[in-house]
């Protein structure tokens, strides 16, 4: 069997804040930028993996969710609790200047951490927790 991953889905509360997150200070590509009833869903990925994509939808945009579950995601994104990101690249510091030098919110610098991973971690602008980690 061959499954590849496609796409994964993150929220987003503000399109222009996500587009500049992901397109400027982590260099992705936009892909598809669809707008339906006042909403945005980004399609963004890396330029050398056309085969691979994140979508970034609006928080409980799918009708089946109740106001309570609207509010608890809402309430979650706030926290940075809801949703996360795992990355990877040959040159964490050199990434982690470039996505520094944004102004995006730092939660992690670059670490060596004890199970034998080095990476550092960023926020997004709906509080999505993004890893990057050193590929060894």
């Amino acid at each position: 069997m061959d499954i590849t991953i496609h796409s994964s889905f993150l929220p987003h509360d503000d399109a222009e804040a996500a587009l500049a997150f992901y397109r400027d200070a982590l260099g992705f590509e936009l892909r598809k930028d669809v707008g339906y009833n006042g909403l945005r869903w980004l399609t963004v990925g890396p330029v050398s993996q056309p085969g691979t994509s994140i979508v970034l939808h609006p928080p409980a945009a799918d009708p089946g969710i109740t106001e309570e579950e609207r509010r608890t995601i809402v309430e979650m994104m706030a926290k940075g609790t809801y949703a996360s990101l795992l990355l990877a690249t040959e040159d964490l510091d050199g990434t982690f200047e470039r996505v520094q030098a944004t102004d995006a919110e730092v939660v992690q610098e670059p670490t060596d951490q004890p199970y034998g991973v080095r990476d550092c971690a960023f926020r997004d602008p709906a509080g999505n927790m993004v890893r990057i980690q050193q590929v060894r």
